[in-house]
């Protein structure tokens, strides 16, 4: 757990020392290319979740993810579950935790990675742009959807184990 607890801080760590670089470097009216025609950035506030979903609920979205983040640790620590688990939900806490910390810090969340095919694809699907996220965001949806991945390829493989086996 003592090595979980350190990545669980360095994503954290690289999290907020974006968000700090970003405040200092970027404009909120000027894109700054990373990847031509794939990925700038930009400095975007956010108050609510993704795409601005409940906006002004910004310091109950802030306890909430401060909650829900601290909860995974303590369950990681207490019932130790492996592999992808593990890090799925090690990924969605360290996320949760940093945009709590951004909210309780400056008020607001601190987004800075712009998508151009992301944005591309959502505007020509649903006519709404798609949002600009950070580090932590990544942290969330990549936990997030490793771990759905992992049920489902679990689930198929303790059916095969099961039917195969009886």
């Amino acid at each position: 757990m003592p090595f979980a607890i350190l990545i669980f801080a360095a994503l954290i760590g690289m999290d907020q020392w974006l968000k700090v670089w970003s405040l200092a470097h970027l404009q909120t009216d000027a894109f700054l290319p990373v990847v031509q025609n794939v990925l700038s950035l930009i400095l975007t506030f956010n108050t609510g979740a993704a795409w601005n979903l409940f906006a002004g609920a910004t310091l109950f979205l802030a306890v909430l993810r401060m909650v829900v983040g601290l909860g995974i640790l303590v369950y990681l620590w207490k019932d130790k579950p492996r592999g992808i688990a593990f890090g799925s939900l090690l990924l969605i806490a360290a996320g949760a935790v940093g945009n709590a910390i951004d909210v309780l810090w400056y008020g607001k969340v601190i987004d800075m990675f712009y998508s151009h095919q992301l944005f591309w694809i959502t505007q020509k699907m649903y006519g709404q742009p798609f949002p600009i996220f950070n580090i932590a965001d990544l942290c969330v949806v990549s936990g997030t959807v490793l771990l759905v991945a992992s049920s489902l390829f679990t689930s198929k493989a303790e059916a095969k184990t099961r039917v195969s086996g009886a």
